[in-house]
């Protein structure tokens, strides 16, 4: 089995706009998938939503990944997601992500905490806006 990791599922999904977006999800993300951001529970449909809408907003970015555990079919990664939207303001993002993966080494569930490191007030919900 070989698994997805935040960096490569944020550069398929976010950054790869060339790259259909029902493709990148499927490639990443088991249908069963659920997130919680900052508390607030989506399914995969709101998941996809939520992407829809990011790739709307976002010009370009990058991901830096500043600490990765792989434990069986648990995750857990500290990053920082840098975006420049398309009104050219950016954002930077650092994100405390636990995770767990489906037996086909997608990602099934994502519970994570965001802190805004640069932005504007309006941002601050850029990790969960749809």
């Amino acid at each position: 089995m070989s698994t997805t990791n935040i960096e490569a599922a944020l550069h398929d999904v976010l950054f790869r706009p060339d790259l259909d977006l029902q493709e990148a999800i499927d490639r990443h993300f088991s249908p069963e998938y659920r997130q919680r951001t900052d508390g607030q529970w989506t399914n995969r449909a709101e998941f996809v939503e939520h992407m829809a809408h990011l790739r709307s907003v976002v010009a370009s970015g990058g991901l830096e990944v500043h600490e990765e555990l792989t434990q069986g079919n648990l995750y857990a990664d500290r990053h920082t997601v840098s975006v420049v939207k398309t009104d050219g303001t950016t954002v930077r993002t650092e994100v405390y992500l636990f995770a767990e993966f489906a037996p086909d080494g997608r990602f099934l569930r994502v519970e994570e905490t965001t802190l805004m490191l640069e932005g504007h007030e309006r941002d601050r919900n850029l990790g969960s806006a749809r």
